[in-house]
């Protein structure tokens, strides 16, 4: 009888140490936090802007750092093989959702995910369905510009230029479609589009010269992170020629542009931190939420370097425009 308690009671004390210990891994298996794998492109305000956006995001629907998700952060250097190489990592770790911030950061992310079906989410990709994101585990939102505000603030800021000029990269597929879209529309508004493509950063300021020789009126720049990686370098020549820069986004002013019509990126990183956040909460797939297009803009102006090139800034435009020189 002894024994019989005895071993009732070893039994009982193993039962529940092994429910104890499969409650244990229950908890630890569902208490698990999800890893976002972030692929930046490279360092640069408007993208910055975009993954401290999308962070706010997440906060702002009630999702909290630490507790609710973690963050792996990784700078491409505006790199390929940089960026490809993060991509790989990121799905080798199998970490639960991979964030493309720019176009070539996305699609790098998108092809190491599909194999392993992880969800990735898109920053600032201008036309993702010629970049092919647009099927598949994924979703984000699109900055693509609003080429017809800016044409009419270029209108209305140069009332005699006929002739803009625009640098690209002939490999991204966004600044490609933009081209397109600026060609079609310029005629509606009394321009042609004088365009020079590169294919590396390398020849950016050489087609900023020729553009110059071809004596275009102004330049406008689209969010080609080729061209925009050495701004600084074109700013200096066209500011000595006496030329104009239209920038796509206020940072773009912010450095010397004289104005733009461009999104709020910290907005565009918002939307996109609440998509994921849906993501997260298990309420949607990515495969399920449709990419969205982000078309509410603003206008930006830098009332410095319009004086220091005589662009007159007419009455409707800087009572409304936001000021966005470095010296605000």
């Amino acid at each position: 009888m002894k024994n019989s308690r005895k071993i009732s009671r070893i039994f009982t004390t193993a039962m529940a140490v092994i429910s104890c210990a499969a409650v244990f891994s229950s908890c630890s298996k569902n208490d698990k936090v999800p890893v976002i794998g972030i692929n930046q492109l490279g360092q640069h305000g408007s993208l910055d802007n975009c993954r401290e956006g999308f962070l706010k995001g997440l906060e702002e629907a009630g999702l909290k750092e630490g507790t609710d998700f973690t963050v792996d952060y990784q700078n491409g250097g505006f790199d390929d093989n940089v960026i490809s190489q993060i991509s790989s990592t990121f799905a080798s770790k199998n970490v639960d959702y991979m964030v493309g911030i720019a176009t070539n950061s996305a699609i790098s992310c998108y092809n190491a995910a599909e194999e392993k079906n992880i969800p990735v989410i898109f920053i600032a990709v201008s036309d993702p369905e010629a970049a092919n994101l647009t099927t598949g585990n994924v979703t984000g939102t699109s900055d693509k510009l609003p080429v017809d505000a800016q044409l009419e603030l270029i209108r209305k800021m140069q009332p005699d230029a006929s002739t803009i000029g625009i640098i690209y990269t002939t490999s991204e597929p966004n600044s490609v479609s933009t081209i397109a879209d600026y060609k079609e529309k310029a005629g509606n508004f009394g321009f042609t589009i004088d365009a020079i493509g590169v294919t590396s950063q390398a020849e950016v300021t050489q087609a900023a010269d020729t553009l110059i020789s071809h004596g275009v009126d102004c330049f406008s720049n689209l969010t080609d992170n080729n061209v925009v990686g050495v701004l600084d370098s074109i700013l200096e020549k066209t500011n000595e020629a006496g030329i104009p820069i239209y920038g796509s986004e206020i940072e773009q002013v912010q450095k010397g542009c004289v104005a733009s019509a461009g999104i709020d990126y910290i907005e565009l990183g918002k939307r996109t931190g609440q998509m994921a956040a849906k993501l997260i909460k298990g309420e949607s797939t990515a495969s399920e939420m449709p990419y969205e297009t982000i078309t509410d803009y603003k206008v930006y102006i830098n009332t410095k370097a319009c004086n220091s090139l005589s662009v007159e800034i007419p009455s409707d435009i800087s009572e409304t425009a936001i000021e966005a020189s470095e010296a605000e």
